[in-house]
């Protein structure tokens, strides 16, 4: 094999590891491990100063985030979603009784479409949940207007935009509320965990109160609950990562330019850039496999996997074609011509802090090699 070890997709991202003994010796001097300590506070507090908006709840996961963000909204009915996300997205919808509605993306952004959410819009419609996806930002002004025009409630999936920037904005401000995921495949992680980002006073409330179990105080429930709230462990890990953000994102800024030249020079592969004026992670690096690539995308996957670089085919085959959601919208696939395209084409190949430009050019010498000596398969 060309790579001893496996060169993975998400491969955590880890600061200095001395600061994290640092944080979990405090810990264990406090004996204080979960229920809101101290460490969970500050990193809740310097979330929201990094963010720039009033509230940022750490949770235990970006998919528990994304169940109390939507229930504390409120949403209902119908909920207008990409098909091209993580199942999580549509699966914190469909465990609520919530119906996703997929709706195509955008050629170029691979986000929700604003031309096409309109036309999904039913009486039953009460919302739509933007993704930022492989490093680019929705239309959310656009999406703003179509919210406003039709009394919905917007909201964005972030789980891929830590550390982005809209128009000069940090992502985490925009709609009612911005979902991350702090998974350790991310490029900003805390081992496990997950945040809802929010200006709005009172969802924060509600959101702090569903988090755990819906107390208010010792004992007082306000409202239906959950456990979703991080532990001291991962705060701390959240805490001495977010003071390496600018070393992640230049090792993943390296590396992507590595990609990009590599990929110019091989006929039949597209790298999808995210190069706008705005702040990226560089985190994804994604390629299109065209149809003049010497190898299929499938057949691509299996030699790369096989030399231990382990690509994927994030999100294939789509959430519409997963169950449950196949059987109960059979045909959604016809509305969604370039989410199939897209599905059907792509590989995100590794990046982050276990890379370097010698070990991508040396994924990118096999790719080569394979274009000029491989007949179509």
């Amino acid at each position: 094999m060309e790579f001893k070890h496996p060169l993975h997709v998400g491969a955590p991202n880890v600061g200095n590891k001395d600061q994290f003994y640092k944080y979990t010796e405090e810990m264990f001097d406090r004996n204080w491990l979960t229920n809101h300590g101290e460490l969970v506070l500050q990193f809740e507090e310097e979330l929201q100063n990094y963010l720039g908006v009033k509230h940022c709840i750490a949770l235990c996961n970006g998919t528990v985030a994304l169940e109390i963000a939507i229930r504390g909204l409120g949403l209902s009915g119908e909920v207008i979603v990409p098909s091209l996300t993580f199942v999580a997205t549509a699966h914190a919808l469909q465990w609520q009784e919530i119906t996703p509605i997929f709706c195509d993306v955008d050629p170029v952004t691979l986000c929700l479409d604003p031309s096409e959410v309109e036309r999904h819009i039913t009486p039953r419609t009460t919302g739509i949940i933007g993704v930022h996806v492989y490093g680019h930002c929705c239309e959310v002004d656009a999406l703003q207007k179509i919210a406003d025009t039709h009394q919905l409630t917007l909201m964005f999936d972030a789980a891929h935009a830590f550390g982005h920037t809209h128009h000069g904005r940090k992502i985490g401000s925009f709609g009612a509320c911005e979902v991350f995921s702090f998974h350790a495949t991310k490029f900003f992680n805390s081992f496990e965990g997950g945040a809802v980002a929010t200006n709005n006073d009172e969802l924060a409330k509600k959101i702090r109160y569903m988090q755990n179990f819906g107390f208010s105080g010792d004992d007082c429930v306000e409202h239906v609950g959950l456990n979703g709230k991080m532990t001291e462990v991962c705060a701390a890990m959240g805490l001495t990562n977010l003071r390496c953000l600018d070393q992640f994102r230049a090792i993943n800024l390296e590396n992507y330019t590595a990609y990009a030249r590599g990929f110019e020079g091989i006929q039949g592969l597209r790298l999808i850039r995210n190069e706008a004026n705005d702040i990226s992670n560089k985190h994804y690096v994604v390629v299109e496999v065209m149809d003049e690539f010497a190898l299929s995308r499938d057949a691509l996957q299996v030699r790369l996997q096989a030399e231990n670089i382990l690509v994927r085919r994030y999100f294939w085959p789509g959430c519409h074609r997963l169950a449950p959601y196949n059987k109960r919208q059979p045909n959604a696939g016809v509305l969604l011509p370039v989410t199939e395209k897209i599905l059907a084409k792509i590989l995100l190949f590794p990046t982050g802090t276990a890379l370097n430009p010698e070990m991508i050019r040396r994924v990118l010498a096999l790719v080569e090699s394979w274009a000029s000596s491989t007949k179509k398969s």
